[in-house]
């Protein structure tokens, strides 16, 4: 139905115009009695073996919906309803920000693949909290950057900012220094940099009395010998994981007319590329560290790979765009069948 009914309409619309029409929409329909059970109906597998146990945290399915999608936290409780186990919020910045200029986010839809520019566009970590005072019961990932404002000598600033409001209100921290629209941010991927603001982050960390796990966000981009310094920066800092991967700036084999536009790509094109990153990261670390796949998962059998590859749990974002909510039940369908 998604895709013969409501994407054709959907896809006719401004992508981030659209965007904000099915955020009200779907707030709408939850708020209408009953309708919120009707989605867990049809959507939501409850079975104990999904559970899934990673860094600390219990995870009701390993599925889960990745940053940007939910950038304020204003809907992760009605998201929730789709059968996701966990959703990351954010990335969040100290101070609101309006982002790149517009227009920033293009279909590819001969590539079933999305480019943003978006900027980390959000409204501030401030308002974020007050969202998330209202959680009860959904597991949550809270994605963190810098402002753009930020030089990047100051940047560890801002990611304590975050760290430190954010901290009582999500289970885990995501540090993201890998999106392609914050000028300069990629070069905090650089061994010594990023070494000392994981750190710097773990330091704090370490003297809560219940510290929140911190995962590293990684580019798809990174050399071989980039993806090894990770490994070691991981060792050394004792973090808790990676999430493998943000979008990428290559444009090979694209089809699509917007292929010419800057800004991250993710969709199709990703799976691969994306995968293979995991499978070295977990190969070379000897399975050290837990790793989030995401990336181009467009169906069961793409999240089935990035598992068998070596991720602990899956995120989807352009997938869930282009294949429905029924994506998430479909592949904890499949990770069932597995188990049979």
């Amino acid at each position: 139905m998604y895709k013969l009914l409501i994407r054709p309409f959907l896809f006719l619309i401004d992508p981030e115009k659209v965007h904000y029409f099915t955020f009200s929409l779907i707030r709408f329909l939850n708020k209408i009695p009953g309708f919120s059970n009707l989605f867990k109906s049809i959507y939501e597998i409850k079975d104990k073996r999904l559970e899934t146990k990673v860094f600390g945290l219990t995870f009701p399915n390993p599925v889960g919906l990745a940053a940007g999608f939910d950038k304020n936290a204003v809907l992760y409780k009605e998201l929730a309803n789709f059968g996701f186990g966990f959703i990351e919020i954010g990335t969040v910045t100290p101070k609101p920000q309006d982002g790149n200029p517009k227009k920033r986010l293009f279909r590819l839809k001969e590539d079933a693949a999305i480019i943003n520019r978006m900027g980390f566009n959000n409204a501030g970590v401030d308002e974020v909290v007050l969202k998330l005072k209202q959680n009860k019961n959904v597991l949550i990932g809270g994605n963190i950057g810098k402002n753009k404002i930020t030089p990047n000598e100051n940047a560890v600033d801002d990611y304590i900012i975050c760290f430190e409001k954010l901290f009582d209100y999500v289970d885990y921290f995501v540090v993201n220094v890998s999106s392609p629209n914050t000028p300069n941010l990629r070069e905090l991927q650089e061994k010594e940099p990023l070494t000392k603001l994981l750190q710097v982050l773990q330091n704090l960390n370490n003297e809560k009395s219940k510290p929140k796990p911190i995962l590293l966000k990684i580019a798809p981009d990174l050399t071989n010998e980039q993806l090894l310094d990770i490994i070691d920066i991981v060792k050394e800092t004792k973090i808790a994981g990676v999430i493998a991967t943000n979008t990428t700036i290559s444009r090979e084999g694209l089809k699509s007319e917007n292929k010419v536009e800057t800004g991250g790509l993710s969709g199709k094109p990703l799976t691969n590329r994306s995968t293979e990153v995991i499978r070295f990261l977990a190969k070379k670390s000897n399975k050290s560290f837990p790793i989030i796949g995401v990336g181009g998962i467009h169906s069961a059998q793409d999240a089935l790979e990035k598992i068998e590859a070596g991720a602990s749990l899956v995120q989807l974002y352009t997938g869930f765009i282009y294949e429905g909510p029924k994506l998430v039940k479909e592949i904890n369908k499949a990770l069932l069948e597995k188990t049979l």
